[in-house]
């Protein structure tokens, strides 16, 4: 699998950058997850709106949808000039409103995934475990060819995530709040919060992302690695990983 950051900001996006929005590769096939503000910009850096495959949401937060919208309008004028595909866009139902966004006309469907199931997208297959945060939201295990990336979403520190996130070869985990600070009333995680469940989950590598707008960035992983001996990065735009 490979693994690359459009977006990785926690509210909004950064002057010329993105929210949240992180492309999946393997075996030609394409996933977005999350499409928050930006992201669709950043995106057609790296290749046309046409060859994207499939898209999933861990939630409908502005900062992870902001640009299903405007993606949806891409996909309408591509149509007009030829290029017709309805993009699949995974999604929850207990928002239902954000859920009946997603379709629209014949350019893009939205299909339910649940908590106690997995998907099959493409070459991956998708498991979910709901988070702690103020909207419902879902972390994802994406396994393909016996390597597993898991996206913690939006959430703070829950022993519910453990499991899921079992022997992770990248853990692309949110870190929203510095190591003194507590970020369970807004639902996201510290640093060491990110740090613990890497350790506990026995993950060999930690991407630290959903990143405050404050503070010293390099603190976040100074803080995480108290927590967990592992490596430790953060999550930075066009950045790749190879899983």
């Amino acid at each position: 699998m490979k693994l690359t950051v459009i977006g990785h900001w926690g509210g909004y996006p950064k002057a010329g950058e993105a929210s949240s929005g992180y492309i999946v590769e393997h075996e030609g096939f394409r996933l977005l997850i999350d499409c928050g503000s930006g992201v669709l910009s950043r995106l057609q850096t790296h290749f046309p709106v046409s060859q994207l495959d499939a898209v999933i949401l861990s939630h409908y937060h502005p900062d992870h949808v902001a640009d299903i919208g405007v993606l949806q309008h891409a996909l309408l004028i591509q149509s007009f000039l030829g290029t017709k595909k309805k993009l699949p866009v995974y999604g929850h139902r207990e928002d239902e409103q954000g859920f009946r966004s997603l379709a629209y006309r014949d350019v893009m469907e939205g299909i339910e995934y649940k908590g106690d199931s997995s998907v099959s997208v493409g070459p991956f297959t998708i498991s979910f475990v709901k988070t702690r945060h103020p909207a419902p939201c879902y972390a994802m295990r994406i396994e393909a060819d016996g390597k597993v990336l898991y996206y913690t979403g939006d959430t703070s520190f829950t022993e519910s995530l453990i499991l899921l996130a079992n022997q992770a070869d990248l853990l692309l985990c949110e870190c929203n709040f510095y190591g003194g600070m507590d970020g369970s009333g807004a639902g996201h995680m510290t640093s060491i919060d990110a740090g613990r469940l890497a350790h506990q989950a026995g993950a060999t590598r930690l991407v630290l992302t959903h990143l405050p707008h404050f503070g010293n960035l390099q603190q976040l992983v100074e803080e995480a690695g108290t927590a967990f001996n592992g490596t430790i990065e953060l999550a930075a735009m066009n950045k790749v990983w190879i899983i």
